[in-house]
């Protein structure tokens, strides 16, 4: 099975939470798995991660319990072709507008007579050449996580969230904001109310959604609206916001030493 579906399928009442990989950096990527994300994103869409840097950050994760899903950087056959003989499994991709393009994502990811996917066989997905029923069980192997990102999609969503091939729905609070007007808001009422909404028709459907935010305490109120998965944050933002809170302690340890002295009551 694939890894994402099963991850899904086993996570019973407590949604599985990720998080996203922005920094290229293989070492991030596998400490992240270490400290406990049941998935991560590995982002080529607004990253500078390239397809080199993806191999490298698919071994790291691979010693690790984290499942990678590899977001692409747009619905594009080659690309996705690339991605899936350098080993991922399950990809995600951004900004699907209609049940045409979310037809379009799942036929590139398989092989004829199913969909467009170029044949490999000495690639990293067939263990180069040595995973000899790679090839045979490869359509029912790659997982396919599409993007709802606008009204307009929102629209669309049963025609797109039915699609078969498509393993799950992925709903982004920041681009959904910005296209309602309310850019750089994705906790503005509006938004919420559609992604609540969003999760309801997809579980009429039976089929899984997720969505991130980036705090802790955005996350937890998609977890209460009923999200089958949750993403919070990435390596960066989660580096800088732990960055900024310890300069923060010290900087005001420094400025309460300070007024201590100033005030003759520091004691030795």
């Amino acid at each position: 099975m694939n890894p994402f579906r099963h991850l899904l399928k086993a996570a019973g009442a407590h949604p599985p939470v990720g998080t996203w990989v922005v920094s290229s950096n293989a070492l991030a990527a596998e400490a992240l798995g270490h400290a406990g994300f049941d998935w991560a994103v590995l982002d080529l869409e607004h990253t500078t991660t390239d397809l080199g840097d993806l191999v490298h950050l698919l071994q790291a994760v691979g010693n690790t319990r984290m499942v990678p899903v590899v977001r692409l950087p747009w619905n594009e056959p080659v690309m996705v072709k690339r991605v899936l003989d350098a080993g991922a499994l399950t990809v995600m991709f951004p900004f699907v507008q209609n049940a045409e393009e979310a037809r379009r994502a799942v036929a590139a990811t398989r092989y004829p007579p199913e969909g467009v996917r170029g044949v490999m066989g000495l690639s990293r997905a067939t263990r180069y050449g040595t995973a000899t029923q790679a090839l045979r069980h490869a359509n029912q192997s790659v997982g396919v996580i599409v993007q709802i990102e606008t009204r307009e999609a929102l629209d669309e969503l049963e025609a797109i969230a039915t699609v078969p091939g498509v393993d799950a729905v992925f709903v982004g609070p920041a681009d959904l904001s910005a296209s309602l007007g309310h850019l750089g808001e994705p906790a503005h009422p509006q938004v919420m109310e559609l992604l609540a909404r969003a999760v309801d028709r997809c579980k009429a459907l039976g089929r899984p959604v997720g969505t991130m935010g980036a705090s802790a305490e955005l996350v937890a109120q998609y977890r209460a609206m009923g999200f089958d998965f949750v993403g919070v944050g990435s390596d960066l933002g989660l580096m800088m916001r732990g960055a900024q809170a310890a300069l923060s302690a010290l900087r005001t340890q420094d400025t309460t030493i300070v007024h201590s002295v100033t005030a003759g009551t520091l004691t030795r």
